[in-house]
């Protein structure tokens, strides 16, 4: 289980894959991908390729202290596929980074994975029974050695039966065969889009931002239960099960995602303006300066702006270069790594009352240590706003949470948050409030609070704020108990 880092939640991973005639170059596209994809993991990065045999290199690090232009001259092929990774279970080393590859009596397997799968346990005691040994302590490669294991039904038979197998979120990559392989789970948990390059050939991501950086024309997202494969004839697409119930990763939209992409048709930037917007109607206050959290709090605090009619004002200076890690040899050092990361702007803070909006609270130690910079930079009032609703439980679709005795949301009301990280007031957004910002693709300007019984079916995966899991998880509920596998 890695360390909340910033009590935030952790990052998933990236994905990406590419399908294209310029064999020169396909390593280069892929590393500019995955850095367009860095916000979602840093802890290792790897891309293989496949011409007649897969190569591949990865290592622990950011994409470009991975790849050298040495390294990425020496991958050729016509084929490969990239991947950012946070470990959210498995331990952080160099054999749990990804893409992760297999070899089998057919050939090799070169699988990319953003996604956490819950029956994992299971699937993997029924391979070691029959004899699979495993290299790894990460689920993907569970999912590589099913796909390996079923090749003699051939390729779709054997992608289907391995995937029906599954269960929880994947948003897969693959090189098998001859192919570039895409796949979504049922309930589309993970996203993953569908993009064409300048040559004609294609690029399948985690989030369009990469296709944008590639300038790659996105052609649509990949459909929950949806198997795409590209070869040198085309795209074929299948379903490897019906879709089940819609449900798109809410923190996406909240916070993982970068502003500038579109999932399932939805600006990220969009969702969280309006999701500030939605916040000031349902917890207006009289302030003199709306401040965002950086970086996923100013999408929002631009929107409560907006709504409320306070003006927006930059009040926290955020550390651009402070890296993956800070040491933090002592209790004194680890209170200071706040300061290190966020400054406030005086000029802008001191005699004001504040409205400080951020995306969410976990365990709400960095928020009290916020608060309290704020005041100690002579705010006269400090009013904090979330646009999510409290996180009271873990996910097990890959975020990286902590079980629910050491979720605030879950152990406090929200007076009793408020007081704990010094506020003077606190709101969150409502489970309707984020649904209707998410559901919104536009922007108008909202007038009235959302009415539940106004809204469809939503497609989101609300889990972390109500508990309402779109699959079957572990009994126990026990998040530590369940990544220890």
């Amino acid at each position: 289980m890695c360390e909340m880092k910033w009590d935030k939640l952790g990052e998933e991973c990236g994905v990406i894959g590419l399908y294209t005639s310029d064999a020169d170059h396909i390593a280069s596209m892929a590393c500019y991908g995955l850095i367009a994809l860095q916000h979602r993991g840093q802890e290792s990065a790897g891309i293989a390729v496949k011409n007649d045999s897969i190569k591949y290199y990865k290592d622990m690090g950011l994409v470009q202290e991975v790849f050298s232009n040495e390294t990425l001259a020496k991958l050729h092929g016509t084929a490969a596929v990239g991947h950012v990774r946070y470990s959210t279970t498995g331990d952080s080393n160099v054999a749990n980074a990804q893409p992760l590859v297999v070899k089998y009596r057919g050939g090799s397997i070169a699988l990319a994975h953003n996604g956490n799968l819950v029956n994992i346990g299971t699937i993997r005691d029924r391979l070691e029974d029959d004899g699979a040994i495993f290299q790894t302590s990460i689920d993907s490669e569970v999912i590589a050695a099913l796909i390996a294991r079923n090749f003699k039904l051939g390729l779709k038979e054997g992608l289907t039966d391995a995937l029906k197998q599954l269960q929880g979120s994947f948003a897969l990559t693959i090189l098998f065969e001859d192919k570039l392989i895409g796949v979504r789970d049922t309930n589309g948990l993970r996203p993953l889009i569908l993009g064409q390059l300048a040559d004609g050939g294609y690029v399948l991501a985690s989030e369009s931002c990469a296709l944008d950086v590639l300038s790659a024309t996105p052609i649509r997202d990949v459909e929950p239960g949806e198997v795409i494969m590209i070869d040198d004839k085309g795209i074929e697409s299948f379903q490897f099960a019906p879709a089940a119930r819609r449900a798109v990763c809410a923190f996406e939209y909240v916070y993982f995602a970068r502003p500038d992409s579109t999932i399932d048709g939805v600006n990220v930037y969009m969702s969280r303006r309006n999701a500030g917007r939605t916040l000031a109607i349902e917890h207006p206050i009289e302030a003199d300066v709306v401040i965002g959290v950086p970086d996923s709090g100013t999408s929002g605090a631009i929107g409560y702006s907006e709504a409320s009619g306070i003006p927006l004002g930059i009040g926290l200076i955020k550390n651009k270069y402070l890296g993956r890690t800070f040491i933090q040899p002592d209790q004194k050092m680890r209170e200071l790594s706040v300061h290190l990361k966020l400054n406030v702007l005086k000029e802008n803070i001191a005699g004001k009352r504040v409205v400080m909006i951020d995306d969410s609270i976990v365990r709400g130690t960095t928020s009290k240590k916020i608060v309290q910079m704020l005041r100690d930079a002579g705010a006269k009032e400090v009013h904090m706003r979330i646009t999510s609703p409290p996180v009271a439980y873990p996910c097990f679709y890959g975020i990286d949470t902590p079980s629910r005795q050491n979720l605030v949301g879950a152990q406090m009301t929200v007076e009793e948050i408020g007081k704990r990280i010094g506020v003077d007031t606190l709101g969150y957004l409502s489970p309707e409030g984020l649904k209707k910002a998410i559901g919104l693709n536009a922007a108008p300007l909202l007038d009235a609070v959302p009415n539940p019984e106004e809204l469809s079916e939503s497609g989101i995966c609300l889990a972390c704020f109500n508990g309402d899991y779109p699959t079957a998880v572990p009994e126990s509920a026990d998040k530590f108990q369940f990544e220890k596998r």
